[in-house]
């Protein structure tokens, strides 16, 4: 299991350095300037433009910026934003803890309740509440998130007058310690919601086709014939050997989770990564965009290799053994 680790993780060392380059190559090819953006388009001076490329080092061959990079990388430095001059790193880490908040609440809430109910439905394949379930599970999944995200707007914060509208916190009311905790949660709830309704989807059909499957197994009915009890048949081998494909898809949404509320958070207004990508990519934030993208592929390295020991770990017919 060490040696599969440690291969493991030289491989996500590796994919991420290719993902740096990939994604240094496509930054710098993309058309637009950061620095004539940061200057404007009206009567822009041509002796600003020159001191300002070259202090960010554009002037420079895109090979030695590279490298250069690298170098300040290795050395834990991500560079400063073009725009306000801030570290990327702090400048991120500021937006990641909304956003973690509120797709991790998303993805866990998705995963619970579609999983139960498509565990459900599986064992009741064919009942009106199956057909239900299943037609309302294609409906959420061809609705998109940023109009479910307007309609709950519309009925819940417009009409209603019930919840927030969007924000992160109620900017008047100057709430601490316990008080702003409740006040974050009243704002989460209309995103979350929209994220949940969207993502529960995809748990609900894996979960149910995967319980279906198993059940139908040859193992399955042969321990049926020995007369076990099928609440310990479901337990120790349906529901273990069914969960895997679940697991699979929460640890790519846990990966993706810094873009994947993009849309979510431009609609509520939400501090989060999300819409700071798109901040980003409009004003062309070179430092900014390579430490949004580092970060994504760190993450989607690690999420990886969490399934597959969590994979080991449910199925004993899975080992990472040395050759």
């Amino acid at each position: 299991m060490l040696s599969y680790l440690r291969r493991r993780i030289f491989t996500g060392i590796l994919c991420i350095f290719v993902a740096l380059c990939i994604n240094f190559a496509i930054i710098h090819a993309a058309p637009g300037n950061p620095v004539r953006l940061l200057v404007g388009k009206d009567n822009p001076n041509p002796e600003i433009i020159a001191q300002l490329t070259e202090k960010y080092g554009l002037d420079q061959p895109k090979i030695v910026q590279f490298a250069k990079y690298v170098g300040n990388l290795l050395k834990g430095d991500m560079g400063v934003s073009i725009y306000t001059n801030e570290p990327v790193s702090q400048m991120i880490a500021r937006r990641m803890l909304p956003t973690a908040a509120l797709a991790l609440t998303a993805a866990i809430l998705a995963a619970l309740i579609g999983t139960a109910i498509g565990i459900f439905c599986a064992r009741r394949v064919g009942t009106k509440f199956d057909t239900i379930m299943g037609s309302i599970s294609y409906l959420f999944d061809s609705t998109p998130s940023f109009w479910l995200g307007l309609m709950l707007i519309l009925i819940f914060a417009s009409t209603l007058h019930i919840l927030p509208t969007s924000g992160m916190i109620d900017m008047r009311a100057n709430n601490e310690g316990f008080a702003k905790a409740l006040d974050i949660m009243k704002h989460m709830i209309l995103p979350v919601t929209a994220m949940t309704l969207t993502m529960l989807p995809y748990y609900f059909r894996i979960a149910r086709a995967s319980i279906i499957q198993v059940m139908g197994e040859d193992f399955i009915t042969t321990l049926r014939a020995t007369g076990m009890p099928e609440k310990r048949i479901f337990s120790k081998y349906i529901f273990r050997n069914a969960i895997l494909p679940t697991i699979t898809v929460f640890g790519i949404q846990m990966a993706y989770l810094v873009t994947g509320s993009a849309i979510v958070e431009i609609v509520f207004s939400w501090p989060g990564m999300g819409s700071f990508v798109m901040t980003a990519i409009t004003r062309r934030d070179y430092p900014l965009l390579m430490g949004i993208y580092l970060v994504l592929s760190i993450s989607v390295a690690i999420m990886m290799i969490v399934v597959d020991v969590l994979y080991s770990a449910l199925d004993p017919r899975i080992r990472h053994e040395s050759k």
